[in-house]
């Protein structure tokens, strides 16, 4: 049966048979580009009434890359992948606290006064 592998997935796997060439740096600019492409494209097309469900589900998918970042930092690897991982975590971070942060200033809006 056939099972579906990242393009990413299979060239690494094929490298360490020796059958395949490595992921060149040129291909994963490129995916870089147009994923950074679509999700300018994405963002800047919700409307303003869906923003606090969907930055909710944004810091869901944030704590998940958190916690994938804190493997990556803590594992026993390189120095650049611990550095890296370091900077990984920081940045999910400050992606999770901003949402949060943002998330409530918003959710404070839609409460009234109690006069």
């Amino acid at each position: 049966m056939f099972e579906f592998q990242s393009p990413i997935v299979f060239a690494q796997a094929q490298t360490q048979h020796g059958s395949a060439e490595p992921l060149s740096l040129m291909v994963a600019i490129y995916i870089f580009v147009l994923a950074s492409f679509l999700g300018y494209q994405l963002i800047t097309r919700v409307p303003a009434l869906l923003h606090t469900p969907l930055m909710s589900g944004t810091n869901a998918i944030s704590g998940i890359s958190l916690v994938g970042s804190i493997v990556a930092a803590g594992g026993d690897y390189t120095r650049v992948s611990t550095l890296l991982g370091f900077v990984a975590v920081a940045s999910s971070m400050c992606n999770v606290v901003g949402g949060f942060m943002i998330t409530d200033r918003m959710l404070k809006m839609f409460k009234k006064d109690a006069k």
